[in-house]
């Protein structure tokens, strides 16, 4: 019997290299007991054999490395056993992390989805509130996850909040930021946090502008917001009356035109002011060189919403999106497919123009991963509000915004996909792309899948 102690409760490190070892040398998984440090779970194993043999190296499929990252940041105490378990399945059958239907596998991939869904929550209700330290602004957060995600999570805050000062508090360890290094702490009790500050009241006011009763179904906002994260969140202060006001409400909105018109100032006056605040943002190198923020526009209303990649040259000039050339070639694909450009909403992931300058000319640039996740804040505020039926990702920059992860195209364009913080969406290309095509006969065969792309998002909005 072999004793494995692990560093931390989410080593992964730790141990995928201990269970790639074992696994070469051919260890079978009922003689490996995993623990936690200072943790044993087996009193015997704890006096066992605790070296690790070696043997020769072997390659495992990407997708179990996926789904042993997630895994292993699950609270159930077996999962470093069945991942091993798995590991030596996979080292004579390679195939076997394709057998979704095997009870072993379905065991692991319930535990990683369950571990992206409190990666999700962390970052939907963690919610900072600003303190005075020395004379200096420190904005503080409390959360209490379910599995071992903090560590995993601090990439996601590091570029969402990289130019303030922060901490994340939690019942297992904490989180610092000064602006230059993350440095990790003790565990803190909730009374280690602040309860509030001026800031949450003008975030209660926005919650309550952009609180539509007519869209209101409790029971699906109770799962994507368990109650237990309400008593950290400043604008769940408002629920119960915004729940117990919702019939009345929208009995009004349906009874006559002006509360119509109301409601709609109140989110017309939230997207005002969204705007206003990212004219100025600052979040990324990007708004130096740039002449203007260009944000979104369109209904605030629309059913269908475009994400492109980011505004071009004369975009950048004209303070609006895709009004240049590929700007050109999607206004006349949506009119191929029936669909009025004044009635959708149209964006970008990116909202400053990179650019590479040569002579006079300014030469359009990809963003990095890192733009691309300092802006996806803004998008999601677009998404908040607009409340679009179905978003269509243009491009493989727009995807990488809606979902926060490489996506390729070719694989999952053409069907319905679900975003991460729910709601429907598709990809395509970006019209700049049939731009770049230099035969003719291919271009003419690409643009007319993209209009038969346009052409089905338009009927799932129809």
């Amino acid at each position: 019997m072999r004793a494995i102690t692990l560093a931390e409760p989410d080593d992964f490190d730790g141990w995928r290299d201990a269970a790639r070892s074992l696994a070469a040398a051919g260890v079978p998984p009922e003689d490996v007991v995993w623990q936690g440090a200072g943790n044993p779970t087996d009193l015997f194993a704890a006096t066992a054999d605790t070296m690790v043999p070696t043997g020769p190296a072997f390659a495992v499929p990407r997708a179990f490395i996926d789904l042993a990252k997630k895994a292993v940041l699950h609270r159930d105490p077996e999962r470093f056993a069945l991942l091993y378990t798995l590991l030596a399945r996979i080292r004579v059958q390679p195939g076997a992390i394709e057998d979704h239907a095997d009870p072993l596998l379905r065991r692991l991939e319930h535990l990683a989805h369950e571990v992206r869904k409190d990666i999700h929550k962390m970052r939907a209700f963690l919610r900072f509130r600003e303190v005075d330290e020395d004379g200096v602004a420190r904005f503080v957060a409390w959360f209490e996850p379910e599995h071992h995600i903090v560590r995993a999570n601090a990439g996601f805050f590091l570029d969402r909040f990289s130019s303030m000062r922060w901490s994340i508090l939690t019942p297992e360890l904490s989180l610092h930021w000064d602006g230059e290094t993350l440095a990790e702490g003790p565990c803190a009790a909730k009374s280690d946090a602040p309860d509030g500050d001026p800031i949450e009241e003008v975030w209660k006011t926005y919650y309550a502008s952009i609180f539509n009763p007519a869209r209101l179904k409790i029971g699906m906002m109770l799962k994507e917001m368990p109650r237990k994260y309400w008593k950290n969140m400043p604008e769940t202060a408002l629920v119960a009356g915004l729940i117990a006001g919702a019939q009345a409400r929208e009995s009004g909105m349906m009874a006559t035109a002006q509360t119509k018109r109301d409601i709609g100032d109140n989110i017309d006056a939230a997207w005002a002011a969204l705007r206003g605040e990212a004219a100025g943002c600052t979040r990324c190198s990007l708004y130096g060189p740039a002449t203007q923020t260009v944000f979104g526009e369109g209904p605030v209303d629309a059913s269908l919403m475009f994400v492109g990649e980011q505004p071009g040259d004369q975009e950048d000039l004209a303070g609006k999106p895709f009004v240049g050339p590929a700007g050109q070639v999607f206004d006349r694909a949506l009119a191929a497919a029936g669909i009025e450009r004044a009635g959708v909403y149209v964006t970008n992931a990116v909202k400053h123009f990179k650019f590479e300058p040569r002579g006079k000319r300014r030469i359009h640039a990809k963003p990095d991963a890192g733009e691309i996740d300092a802006c996806r804040w803004w998008v999601e505020q677009e998404q908040l509000l607009v409340r679009p039926k179905v978003t269509v990702a243009l491009g493989a920059t727009a995807a990488r915004s809606l979902f926060g992860r490489v996506v390729t195209i070719g694989k999952e364009r053409g069907r319905a996909l679900t975003l991460p913080g729910g709601g429907e969406a598709w990809i395509t290309v970006h019209p700049s792309y049939l731009l770049r095509i230099p035969d003719r006969a291919q271009a003419d065969a690409e643009y007319a899948r993209f209009v038969e792309d346009l052409q089905r998002v338009g009927e799932r909005v129809a």
